[in-house]
């Protein structure tokens, strides 16, 4: 994972063929992007036991340890990062230093999504958590535009589909976007949200057996609403899960959706129709799909990913890291690889770069801008 605090980036091709493109990403874990580092100091001052104490040891123990083919497994080095991100100083710091990340690699819009839940053993409520995440976004937004750069961050509060708190998790996205509707935009773009604001919610944690249905009453909530919701689906579970994600919870994004052919290669079934002509967006994260098995039906490489299918299908497909620290990746890293090994073109990584900007949770005027910024870029 890239060590910067830099706040000049551009997404780049390997050998920089590629040029600045302004990125957006949609699909990115905050408690999966951490600086070993960080970890390293954090870990230290709570006396939290690490299995390497050395910051580049540590990185690299992250990267193998997901490198297990297994979903399950790949979760369990999570236990290390929520460990250090229990206290509202911590979760800031993170925060601030994710968008300095970000905005180093070029993006100019992410949406990071988190689970407030798994961040209470220090004392924190809930609220005082998404307090602090968003206190943290909003020092990095300034940091970047005081350097001259832009860049917008938002917060998808995650409910955990094992565990019981996702009608409070739900309440809590309802009451936050609620409070922000009808302000003002903040930022120097019409439209451009407030940082660190909360615009979705998502279910995340294990998907096989936990379908979205299990937490009906809190996807009625959001519904009725109107508050945007993204599910995770088609990652660990196949095209059912993808189902129940659009039925049961009216997701407007996908989080992975990789699974989505596997019984229909062709995509011309009802479900892969609905996906494609509905324009649902699919936040595919290539290097984690490698990393958790959940493309084995298709092959083992970036080569074999069916998101160059997906995007060949007329599929809406976006790209994201998921974890920036356990794949050891980055959205430039995602988009390099999809140039050097599945034959993509710079239109095609643009192409993809306009979808998100389109599926942003964000209004109409900031994603027009969004996607000015990126056409302006690649023409």
């Amino acid at each position: 994972m890239r060590q910067s605090t830099s706040t000049e980036g551009s997404v780049r091709a390997m050998d920089g063929a590629l040029g600045p493109i302004p990125a957006v990403c949609l699909h990115d874990h905050l408690d999966g992007a951490l600086r070993p580092a960080t970890i390293v100091e954090l870990a230290r001052e709570i006396n939290h036991e690490l299995p390497e104490t050395d910051s580049v040891a540590l990185g690299r123990w992250f990267e193998d340890s997901a490198n297990s083919g297994s979903l399950e497994r790949y979760l369990t080095t999570f236990e290390h990062t929520t460990a250090v991100m229990q206290t509202a100083e911590a979760l800031a710091r993170v925060a601030e230093e994710y968008v300095l990340d970000c905005a180093a690699d070029g993006l100019i819009h992410t949406e990071v999504r988190w689970a407030p839940e798994q961040h209470l053993a220090g004392g924190l409520t809930l609220d005082q958590a998404v307090d602090a995440v968003q206190d943290g976004l909003a020092r990095g937004v300034a940091e970047v535009k005081a350097s001259g750069g832009h860049i917008s961050a938002v917060q998808i509060l995650c409910a955990m589909r094992h565990l019981d708190k996702s009608g409070e998790i739900a309440q809590l996205v309802v009451d936050r976007v609620r409070a922000a509707s009808g302000t003002t935009s903040l930022g120097d773009v019409p439209g451009e949200p407030a940082p660190g604001s909360v615009v979705a919610f998502d279910l995340a944690g294990p998907e096989k057996g936990f379908p979205a249905s299990d937490h009906q009453e809190a996807l009625d909530l959001l519904a009725e609403n109107l508050v945007p919701v993204t599910l995770h689906a088609g990652e660990a579970d196949g095209p059912e899960s993808i189902r129940d994600a659009l039925v049961s919870g009216r997701a407007l994004r996908i989080g992975h959706g990789v699974r989505l052919l596997e019984d229909d290669l062709e995509a011309t079934g009802p479900l892969s129709r609905w996906v494609r002509d509905r324009r649902i967006a699919l936040e595919v994260c290539p290097c984690s799909n490698l990393q958790t098995g959940a493309i084995s039906h298709w092959g083992e490489s970036i080569k074999d990913h069916p998101i160059t299918q997906l995007y060949r299908s007329g599929f809406t497909v976006t790209l994201s890291p998921d974890n920036r620290l356990m794949s050891a990746t980055s959205v430039s890293h995602e988009m390099s690889l999809l140039l050097s090994e599945a034959g993509w073109s710079n239109q095609d990584l643009a192409d993809i770069q306009l979808n998100a900007a389109r599926a942003a949770f964000v209004p109409r005027a900031y994603q027009d801008w969004l996607a000015e910024r990126i056409e302006e870029a690649s023409s």
